[in-house]
């Protein structure tokens, strides 16, 4: 268990770095937007892909990737139930909202705690996959809908192939798939920029946090505490309610499906709100409260299901 403090520790520096910068505006105004733009547009792309290109195609499809499927679907039905049918909110507040309740950090978290606690980094990989071919075309449409104010077909269809995260991510699995070498010095440009992508990411999210309060009055803090108790309390029982009981999980592999479960909301939701200039707020602040109080849900499920 000293591995998940390690981990939370080491992310918990970088982003106190990120506040420091921010703090003292080491980058000038713009340096927040410019750090994001180069996240989403080159250094997130290049690392999903090396991930995913060098997993093995067995773990990539596995029950794991059903239970976590269905997880995510239970927290992002019951955010959307609650803020948009019955709060009514607008649809790229609510689709932020559903990302940071679902959408959990299967990078710069999920890596490190696989690798921690799991015992293998590449239990994280189903997760991203399943997250950045999926869920994120569907939920950038809607930033791009709620945002835009028009939608077709041809915009719907061709999202995949318009946004660098997902063109990265499909590359990543071709080469798993047809189990291409790639050598090294085609590969290793790859993982270096992509190594720049988990630090540079916690920074920019230390910065935001300079100069404001979390939980902060008129700030849409009702949404922060509904996606943060879904993100922590509800994703992780529906885990191991469906592994256990829908797929009669047990041992390694039900702990397995709850620690991924239980993983905070991912920054990229955080980076998604500051690419469309939507529900910021409600991302930020659900990104910092779901990665204080993840710990306490691991330490929780290590002592339950080891």
């Amino acid at each position: 268990m000293s591995g998940v403090l390690t981990g939370f520790l080491v992310i918990g520096v970088i982003i106190a770095v990120g506040y420091v910068v921010g703090r003292i505006k080491l980058l000038g105004p713009h340096g927040q937007p410019v750090l994001a733009r180069a996240i989403f547009f080159v250094l997130s792309p290049c690392l999903l892909f090396t991930v995913l290109a060098e997993a093995e195609v067995s773990r990539l499809f596995s029950p794991l990737l059903v239970v976590s499927l269905l997880a995510a679907l239970t927290a992002f039905g019951i955010f959307i139930a609650v803020a948009a049918l019955l709060w009514r909110r607008a649809l790229p507040e609510a689709t932020i909202g559903a990302l940071a309740a679902g959408y959990v950090n299967a990078n710069n978290i999920g890596i490190p705690v696989s690798v921690y606690v799991l015992g293998d980094a590449t239990y994280s990989a189903p997760v991203v996959l399943l997250q950045l071919l999926i869920f994120t075309p569907i939920a950038l449409t809607l930033l791009d809908i709620g945002t835009g104010g028009k939608a077709s077909v041809g915009r719907i269809l061709t999202q995949p192939f318009r946004n660098p995260i997902i063109i990265g991510s499909l590359l990543g699995l071709v080469v798993s798939l047809t189990r291409v070498e790639l050598p090294d010095p085609v590969l290793e440009p790859f993982r270096l920029i992509g190594a720049a992508a988990l630090p540079i990411m916690l920074i920019s999210f230390g910065m935001s946090l300079s100069g404001t309060r979390v939980l902060e009055p008129g700030s849409g803090r009702k949404d922060v505490l509904l996606a943060t108790m879904i993100k922590l309390a509800v994703m992780p029982v529906a885990a191991w309610l469906i592994g256990r009981y829908g797929f009669g999980m047990t041992g390694h592999e039900l702990f397995a499906v709850v620690v991924l479960a239980s993983l905070p909301s991912a920054q990229n939701v955080f980076n998604y709100a500051q690419r469309y200039s939507r529900g910021l707020i409600l991302a930020r602040d659900t990104v910092l409260l779901t990665t204080v109080g993840s710990v306490g849900v691991l330490l929780i499920a290590s002592l339950l299901l080891t």
